[in-house]
């Protein structure tokens, strides 16, 4: 397997991983050879990742009207590791690799049914003042929150 600059240990790194959504792949995220298109996997790990913090109760809140915050996408990368075809099934999964002030680094693998790796990648997710347009810190409770996920997925 080719080297991913964010993966030290790629057999740790692949087992700390819990989370995860089924997706089937649809005709219309392939292209004309039936290969899924290399901007999908983006879709994938907005869904797996809306998913993960909908599990978190985050996403409850900061849907709410008078919410003066939103989560942001900082960065997004994704690293191909083999084709996927139409009509597949896949498993995508997210997890905390690391925990800031504002800041969540989310990790991300798609795995086949034969738990073949076909598509790994990484993102910095940003808690966003609307108001202020800045970073605004996790309270307490949201920051008890993620490091109980990170730590739940490292026993594993």
């Amino acid at each position: 397997m080719k080297k991913i600059n964010y993966i030290e240990d790629f057999q740790t790194w692949q087992s700390n991983f819990e989370f995860f959504i089924p997706i089937k792949v649809r005709f219309s995220e392939t292209d004309m050879f039936g290969h899924l298109n290399n901007t999908v996997p983006f879709i994938y790990f907005e869904q797996v990742r809306i998913e993960l913090l909908k599990s978190l109760s985050f996403m409850e809140e900061w849907n709410q009207i008078d919410s003066h915050v939103i989560p942001v996408v900082a960065d997004l990368q994704c690293d191909y590791i083999q084709q996927v075809f139409f009509d597949e099934e896949i498993k995508v999964y997210i997890k905390i690799h690391k925990i800031g002030q504002s800041s969540v680094d989310l990790h991300y693998m798609g795995k086949k049914l034969n738990d073949s790796i076909c598509f790994t990648g990484r993102g910095t997710l940003v808690k966003l003042n609307k108001l202020t347009g800045k970073g605004e810190k996790w309270t307490e409770h949201e920051m008890n929150t993620l490091e109980r996920q990170m730590k739940n997925v490292a026993r594993i």
